[in-house]
């Protein structure tokens, strides 16, 4: 992961590589594969707000205090359980979907349908009345999500050659942001366009919510227009004797047994666990805490649909050059600092108030700082799932562990910004990186990511 050594030869040589490289750089983002993996990472990215964020700023206006808002950071349960059923996915069939659409198509189908009514029935609940209702449909919505990104990520791991898997992973990241940014900035102006005709408030958060719905069906056409993988097929075929249990059991103990027979693989884990856990403590009460410090709805949308989305789009690529140009435990030092010195930003800007131009340093660092961590991280789980065989099942599992900081580790950030104040917090959000950078010391020392070979972003 150095940068390539340069070579001697004529100019005119030099010039028409680049120019061909250029060209086939920029035309597979164009191919046909990529493409609907773009906006099956649009469809993967959309739910996860809707469940979290958003419905933090929903709570917030309903009147829900910071304690129990602090607690719905575990209706996120799902993604990081969703491993349990990853073999259930690899292995089962869906009635009737799958003998229309194929196995993993139908499955997406599947996924996305109960998707959508996951979310109109979150759509019909109401935090100031029933928060027990609310967080009960906010976990169906997790639970949906999680299911669709294991088919996903199985889906684009299958139906991507070699020569088109970068660009598919590049194309999903940006698209699962996208859809990330509409269901934060987008379903929050959404809300406030209905609210503007002069429906209650309650009201613009239930239609609000049916929108969103709505735009799960980019990814149900996607998938529709989308062709079956053919190594889905073949693992079909191949498998086509055993019986459902015997496929399940397989897929599950070799993904487990294969992993944690690597050496320091508990220390691995660790890490995958608390590599983010910086970013998830902060970003559990991000929402709530603009909202306090007297923003309007507005206000925070609009700084993170503009100078928020240029920021991790320009982090995304500088955590790609960071990865190329490093090793990966390297570039893995640089993305653990970055976005937990990033928080920084925040209490200065409690202690600056409300105040447009401090909002917009200080979600601009957030973000730029994040997608540099959040590329490089992606690498690394990446080149920890190695075996084919278990890719899906394995990368579930990975990132079901990643999402542990911002579940169960998060859950009471709440409590911690009521009694330190939100200066205070913000700074002890960077603390909570030091455990992981101790680890990723210990596993460089013990020549872990020499195990893993180059890694290519």
């Amino acid at each position: 992961m150095t940068a390539p050594d340069a070579t001697s030869g004529t100019a005119p040589a030099t010039t028409d590589a680049s120019r061909t490289s250029w060209r086939e750089s920029l035309a597979v983002y164009l191919q046909p594969r990529v493409l609907i993996v773009l906006f099956l990472g649009f469809s993967s990215g959309l739910p996860l707000a809707l469940s979290g964020s958003t419905l933090l700023v929903w709570m917030r206006e309903s009147g829900v205090d910071l304690g129990t808002i602090g607690l719905f950071a575990l209706v996120g349960t799902p993604y990081t359980l969703k491993f349990l059923w990853a073999p259930l996915v690899d292995a089962l069939h869906v009635p009737l979907f799958t003998r229309a659409f194929g196995r993993r198509r139908g499955w997406l189908l599947f996924s996305q349908l109960l998707l959508i009514i996951s979310i109109l029935l979150l759509a019909l609940t109401d935090p100031a009345r029933s928060p027990f209702f609310v967080a009960l449909g906010a976990l169906l919505v997790a639970t949906m999500s999680s299911t669709q990104d294991i088919v996903v990520d199985a889906f684009r791991v299958e139906s991507l050659p070699e020569s088109e898997q970068a660009a598919g992973m590049a194309s999903y990241v940006a698209a699962y942001r996208i859809g990330m940014l509409v269901s934060t900035a987008g379903a929050l102006f959404i809300v406030s366009g209905f609210e503007s005709t002069g429906i209650p408030k309650p009201s613009a958060w239930m239609w609000g919510y049916v929108v969103m719905a709505a735009l799960v069906l980019i990814g149900t056409i996607t998938a529709l227009l989308a062709t079956e993988p053919a190594q889905s097929a073949k693992a079909e075929a191949a498998t086509q004797t055993e019986t459902a249990f015997a496929r399940v059991l397989h897929a599950a103990i070799g993904a487990f047994s294969e992993f944690l027979s690597r050496k320091d693989a508990l220390a691995a884990l660790a890490f995958v666990v608390l590599f983010k856990f910086t970013d998830a403590f902060s970003g559990t009460m991000t929402a709530p805490f603009v909202i306090d410090l007297g923003f309007s709805r507005n206000d925070y949308a609009a700084i993170v649909k503009g100078v928020g989305l240029a920021a991790t789009l320009i982090g995304g690529f500088a955590g790609g050059f960071v990865a190329r140009r490093y090793s990966l435990a390297t570039s893995l030092w640089i993305g653990g600092v970055v976005q937990a010195i990033a928080n920084l930003s925040f209490s200065w800007l409690a202690l600056v108030g409300t105040n447009q131009w401090a909002l917009a340093f200080a979600i601009t660092a957030e973000n730029f700082t994040s997608a540099i961590g959040t590329v490089i991280f992606v690498a690394y789980l990446s080149a920890l799932c190695q075996n084919p065989l278990h890719t899906a099942t394995q990368y579930a599992l990975l990132t079901a562990l990643a999402a542990v900081g911002r579940t169960y580790l998060s859950s009471g950030a709440g409590f911690v910004a009521k009694m330190t104040g939100w200066p205070l917090f913000f700074m002890i959000c960077v603390v909570v990186a030091v455990p992981s950078l101790i680890l990723l010391a210990y596993l460089q020392k013990r020549g872990h990511f020499e195990t893993l070979g180059p890694v290519r972003v």
